[in-house]
């Protein structure tokens, strides 16, 4: 390692300490004294994920951060519940011992974390992760979402409530069509 002011390899640690994932070392460097941080993690096996057209692909938390952050966005969910349900899937996924991970695995798994959190999150993951091919598939899901799972107290709820049933602006009734049309 060398010193990233001035790429003296002389180093000295200053001081070591255990973080959550890993270990944090300060840095002097004896040739100029500049300080600085680094982290020593332990590096998991490669994990690659088996894509649905047989391609195979290098593990990405960052890509299901993604995916994570567009289902999330602008919802009323406490601050780190994406990083920490990334963190929760990348430590499954690492628990099963294997080197190749089917995406069919990894959405599942999605899907299960965010039906806990955010109804409306997991509704827009799965309009994609799913493909519905036309809007009765996706009428389907919602409704089995409401039968069976209220959303959490915190969340406003999916359709209004009772003196407000389907009603739109304006106090229009809306329904959903096969062809995906508020009527």
């Amino acid at each position: 390692m060398n010193c990233p002011n001035c790429k003296n390899p002389e180093l000295k640690v200053v001081d070591s300490r255990e973080v959550e994932d890993g270990i944090r070392r300060r840095r002097e460097c004896l040739g100029c004294g500049f300080r600085f941080t680094t982290y020593e993690r332990i590096q998991p096996a490669a994990l690659f994920v088996l894509k649905r057209d047989g391609r195979r692909e290098e593990w990405s938390k960052e890509k299901l951060l993604g995916g994570l952050h567009k289902a999330c966005e602008k919802r009323p969910l406490p601050a780190g519940t994406v990083d920490r349900i990334a963190d929760e899937i990348e430590a499954e996924l690492i628990e099963t011992g294997r080197a190749e991970i089917p995406t069919t695995l990894v959405g599942d798994k999605v899907m299960e974390k965010l039906k806990v959190a955010d109804n409306i999150a997991y509704i827009r993951f799965a309009s994609v992760y799913r493909k519905f091919t036309d809007v009765t598939e996706f009428k389907e899901m919602v409704d089995r979402l409401i039968d069976r799972d209220p959303a959490p107290r915190s969340q406003l709820p999916l359709l209004p409530e009772e003196d407000g049933v389907g009603q739109g602006r304006g106090g229009r009734h809306l329904s959903l069509s096969a062809k995906g049309q508020g009527k």
